[in-house]
C-alpha cells in the first residue's frame, strides 16, 4: 500500500482590528496517514489548529477534507466536512486498486488553506473473499429458467465492504434492534445462522444519513418478493409439484432437503418421505427462525427465507416452507431467518 506523508502546512494572516492591533490568524492543517483500508473505503486522519488573536470570528468556516484520483485536490473534487481538532472519517464507494489523494482544508472569508497531500491505494479486489460463503469457496448455485440462485443459505459475518455484523445472543437486546444483526440458532455454534432483516439491508448503524451497506455477495442480491414469486411460477409451470401437476402451490418437497425434517405423516410434506424430496435442488434445511422477542422456534419444521422487500415500517416480506407449499408472509423486521441470493 503506498502512502506518503508531507509536512504540515502553517499559514499567517496579518491585519489589524478597529483599534490597530494586528490581527494574526494562523492555521496549521496536517493530514495524517490513512487507515483501516479495504477495497472500497479508508479512514481518514489529521489535525486542524487555529491561532487567532485580536481577530473577528470569521464567517462561512467549513472543515474537512477534500480528495481525488488527482494529485493536489481542492474543493472542486471531493469534500468531506469533519469538525473538530483531531479530525478523522472513514469515506465509502471507492474503486479497488486504486490510489487516492487527500488533504485536510479549511475555508472561511479569509480564504481557503490545505494541508500537505497523503496519498494511500485501496485494496486489490479479492474475488473468492467477495463472491465467497463462510467457507471460503463460492456459493453453490442454480439457474432457475431465467435466475440463478444460490443453493445454501447466507452464512457470512461481514458485509460486502469487510464491515462486521453484529452477533446479538441477549433477548432483550434483540427485541429491541433497529440495526443489523445475526444469531445462531439457539445460540449454538453449532446450528446454523440467522439474520435480523435490518442486515439483509445493511442498516448498520441508526443514522439514516448514512448509506447502508451490501450485505450479498459481489455479482448477487437479495431476492425481492417478486423474485420469489418468479422462482416458485417456474417451479409449478416445469412439475416441481409433489403430484406433477403445473397449477397450485404444491412445491415444498422438491425445494426441501433430504434430512433434517421432523417426520409427517401429511401428503406433500418435507417431512414425509424426505427421500423424496429435493428434486429442484434447491435443498431448504428447516433451520427455524427467531422471534421478534429473541427466542428460537421451529427448528426441523419450517425453513424460512428473508425478501429484500418492506410490507410496511415495521414489517417485511418471507417465504416459509414446511407443509406442502412455498408460503408468503411478512414478520417484524427484528424477526431472524435464513438467507438466500440471485445473481444480479
Amino acid at each position: 500500500m503506498k502512502k506518503l506523508i508531507l509536512l504540515s502546512a502553517l499559514f499567517i494572516i496579518a491585519c489589524s482590528d478597529d483599534d490597530g492591533n494586528p490581527c494574526i490568524y494562523e492555521p496549521t492543517l496536517t493530514t495524517q496517514a490513512a487507515t483501516d483500508i479495504t477495497e472500497t473505503s479508508a479512514t481518514l486522519n489529521g489535525v486542524i489548529s487555529i491561532v487567532s488573536e485580536n481577530c473577528d470570528v470569521p464567517n462561512n468556516t467549513e472543515q474537512g477534507f477534500v480528495y481525488s484520483t488527482e494529485i493536489q485536490p481542492t474543493l472542486e473534487d471531493t469534500q468531506v466536512n469533519v469538525n473538530g481538532t483531531n479530525i478523522s472519517t472513514t469515506i465509502e464507494g471507492l474503486e479497488p486498486n486504486t490510489t487516492y489523494y487527500v488533504r485536510a482544508f479549511l475555508t472561511n472569508n479569509f480564504g481557503e488553506f490545505y494541508s500537505n497531500e497523503v496519498s494511500f491505494s485501496t485494496e486489490e479486489e479479492d474475488e473468492e473473499e467477495i463472491t465467497g460463503s463462510c467457507d471460503g469457496v463460492p456459493y453453490d448455485s442454480i439457474v432457475y429458467g431465467t435466475q440463478e440462485w444460490t443453493v445454501e443459505n447466507a452464512c457470512h459475518i461481514t458485509y460486502r465492504d469487510g464491515t462486521p455484523i453484529p452477533q446479538v445472543i441477549d433477548t432483550s437486546e434483540w427485541e429491541s434492534l433497529t440495526t443489523g444483526a445475526w444469531s445462531y440458532y439457539n445460540n449454538d455454534p453449532t446450528k446454523p445462522r440467522l439474520y435480523n432483516w435490518y442486515a439483509v439491508m445493511g442498516i448498520h448503524d441508526t443514522d439514516p444519513n448514512t448509506p447502508n451497506k451490501e450485505f450479498a455477495p459481489e455479482g448477487w442480491h437479495v431476492p425481492s418478493d417478486a423474485e420469489w414469486t418468479t422462482l416458485e411460477e417456474h417451479l409449478i409451470a416445469n412439475g416441481y409439484n409433489y403430484d406433477d401437476t403445473t397449477t397450485g402451490n404444491k412445491i415444498a418437497k422438491a425445494m426441501a432437503s433430504i434430512t433434517g425434517w421432523d417426520s409427517s405423516t401429511g401428503l406433500g410434506a418435507p417431512g414425509n418421505e424426505q427421500s423424496l424430496n429435493n428434486d429442484s435442488g434447491f435443498n431448504a434445511f428447516p433451520e427455524g427462525g427467531r422471534g421478534y422477542y429473541g427466542s428460537f422456534y421451529n427448528e426441523g419444521f419450517y425453513a424460512f427465507f428473508w425478501s429484500s422487500s418492506e410490507y410496511s415500517t415495521e414489517n417485511a416480506w418471507y417465504r416459509n416452507l414446511g407443509n406442502s407449499d412455498l408460503k408468503g408472509d411478512y414478520s417484524v423486521k427484528q424477526g431472524g431467518f435464513s438467507v438466500r441470493f440471485v445473481r444480479d
